[in-house]
């Protein structure tokens, strides 16, 4: 009988004898981040990649980008040299940009000295210096263009930028990173601690860490009562749509599309297998919209009007993407539920759908989304070219602005595909965290911050 009492005794003293996780070092900046899928540039996908990036590197300011025509482009990038000590030239650029492929629509780009890009584009385009500004245009050096080994750099990656890694990167573990020119009140090193949200979030609350990069939809209400003025949201460079196979003569009428469309509840996806890591869309391109999106209207009485109006009836199949099961099947199970239709949730097979397919599109400008959109589904509508050459080759940002929103109205009006959620990010950091900044699509600058203990 006295066994449990004497278990209970070892208990107590091997908890007392665990060590409490200690403060954080007063020049070392520690941050929760998740497992990040790359950390090649033009590879990243999530959130922790942007952020490690965003400190190895530094990006092309827009200002670096200048034209007289808007189809000839003179870009003077930052140069100096890579972390490995060789020098970053307009050739890295150069070199870079052919074998990543990112995408400018450029019939030529050369390196016209060591610190000059001449890029000539096929169509005129106002876009350049922003889409400069994309990781997928940093440089990279000359060791990993010639060996192509990119799981290796993605582990070691050698960028040009505030600060360097100091070890290769330990999956399920983090990695450290180093300032390479020390700056008064700014970290000497960045702790990058792998683990869940939840209990970053937990550790920064107990200052035991002092930035949670990603905070889990169950402490979004908490977040804004435990981090008053420590926190921040930002728009993320990714966003879901639900395409419509516009060949397929059951969704030929527009009704129909607004059918599925309607019949979707954004906000319950977003809450639910999104995980409130997602607003309901307001618009089929980035940025803000005016005007009311009518397709992006939860109405399932007006959706089954719509679809009987189309003729539509009988099974459908909706596909996904690979890593788009979870909101696809809740979609599936909303259209269903407002038409009264069955619908099949799918992986996406090879050849030609005959369904409607739930995809996520990775964006930043108006252009890209306008470019990920008619390539999925082959859209050409009356005049819809002409209004998007408008908008690319528009010299000045509000006018470019205009001009894509009556490109966004054509493809509500016609939608090809509906708009169903937008990404976004969260942080919270210590008080001792200072000039913490959230970046759009890319998150907090690590750059930026300083300490003050």
């Amino acid at each position: 009988m006295r066994l449990i009492p004497a278990l209970l005794a070892a208990a107590v003293l091997a908890a007392a004898c665990t060590p409490a996780p200690e403060p954080p070092a007063p020049d070392v900046l520690t941050a929760g981040v998740t497992e990040p899928g790359s950390l090649v540039p033009a590879e990243l996908r999530d959130q922790t990649g942007r952020t490690v990036v965003s400190a190895l590197w530094t990006p092309i300011p827009p200002s670096a980008a200048t034209s007289p025509d808007l189809r000839t482009w003179t870009v003077k990038p930052p140069t100096g040299r890579f972390h490995d000590g060789t020098p970053v030239t307009a050739k890295s650029y150069v070199d870079t940009w052919r074998l990543t492929g990112g995408s400018l629509g450029a019939t030529e780009i050369t390196a016209v000295d060591d610190s000059t890009v001449r890029i000539v584009l096929a169509q005129p385009s106002g876009e350049i210096p922003v889409k400069l500004t994309a990781p997928a245009f940093l440089p990279l050096p000359e060791s990993v263009l010639v060996s192509r080994d990119w799981a290796g750099f993605s582990r070691t990656p050698i960028g040009n930028g505030p600060y360097r890694m100091a070890a290769p990167w330990e999956p399920g573990k983090g990695a450290k990173l180093t300032r390479v020119t020390p700056e008064p009140g700014k970290p000497k090193e960045i702790e990058l601690r792998v683990g869940a949200p939840g209990t970053h979030y937990d550790e920064v609350k107990a200052g035991t860490l002092d930035l949670a990069t990603e905070v889990p939809g169950d402490r979004h209400d908490a977040m804004h009562t435990d981090f008053a003025d420590r926190h921040a949201m930002w728009p993320l460079p990714s966003a879901g749509y639900l395409v419509f196979p516009l060949g397929d003569k059951r969704f030929e009428d527009a009704a129909v599309r607004f059918a599925f469309a309607m019949a979707v509840d954004r906000a319950a996806v977003a809450k639910g297998p999104l995980g409130d890591q997602a607003d309901p869309a307001k618009g089929a391109l980035p940025g803000e919209r005016s005007a009311t999106c009518r397709p992006c209207t939860h109405d399932p009485a007006a959706a089954k009007a719509l679809a009987a109006q189309g003729g539509f009836g009988g099974d459908v199949n909706l596909y996904f993407a690979p890593g788009e099961e979870a909101w696809a099947r809740t979609l599936a199970e909303q259209v269903q539920a407002a038409l009264g239709s069955p619908v099949h949730a799918k992986p996406r097979p090879d050849g030609t759908l005959d369904g409607p397919l739930a995809i996520t599109v990775q964006a930043a400008t108006p252009g890209e989304a306008v470019g990920a959109l008619t390539a999925a589904t082959a859209y050409a509508g009356a005049g819809f070219g002409d209004l998007v050459a408008a908008a690319s080759s528009a010299t000045d940002e509000e006018e470019r602005a205009q001009r894509y929103r009556l490109v966004e109205n054509q493809l509500l009006r016609d939608l090809p595909a509906a708009p169903i959620w937008t990404g976004h990010g969260h942080a919270v950091w210590s008080p001792r965290v200072h000039g913490a900044t959230a970046l759009p699509f890319r998150g907090i600058d690590l750059t930026n911050i300083t300490l003050q203990n």
